[in-house]
């Protein structure tokens, strides 16, 4: 399960997973966005606040979450992970040149620091 808010205005969505995240979790978040990505054309910015990665339910989550990312980094501009998991690094580093969005991560605790970072233009 994960919770979510989106800031319209700022065009911005933030996102914590509780649980282990789950293959409904991720349609959720595209009918979140989705209609603010069709008026405006992105979003500024996703960030993801995990203190620890929660994994997935199962195979069918995992190939949700695939299928999301396909179909939404071209509109994302920037992808911030707040995190101490040892996959956020490896996020940071392999997952860059498949994906059109920027990604960086923070420090667990980093939620303002992510926030800004993605509001700025490059």
């Amino acid at each position: 399960m994960v919770e979510y808010s989106l800031d319209a205005d700022k065009s911005t969505l933030v996102v914590r997973p509780k649980s282990a995240l789950e293959a409904a979790d991720f349609a959720r978040l595209a009918l979140a966005m989705d209609p603010h990505i069709e008026k405006t054309g992105s979003l500024a910015g996703l960030v993801i606040e995990a203190p620890a990665f929660p994994g997935w339910e199962g195979l069918g989550a995992l190939a949700a979450h695939i299928r999301f990312v396909r179909d939404h980094h071209r509109r994302i501009r920037k992808v911030a992970v707040v995190t101490d998991s040892a996959l956020g690094r490896v996020l940071e580093r392999l997952a860059a040149p498949f994906v059109a969005a920027r990604i960086r991560r923070f420090k667990a605790g980093g939620l303002e620091a992510a926030r800004q970072w993605v509001l700025e233009r490059d």
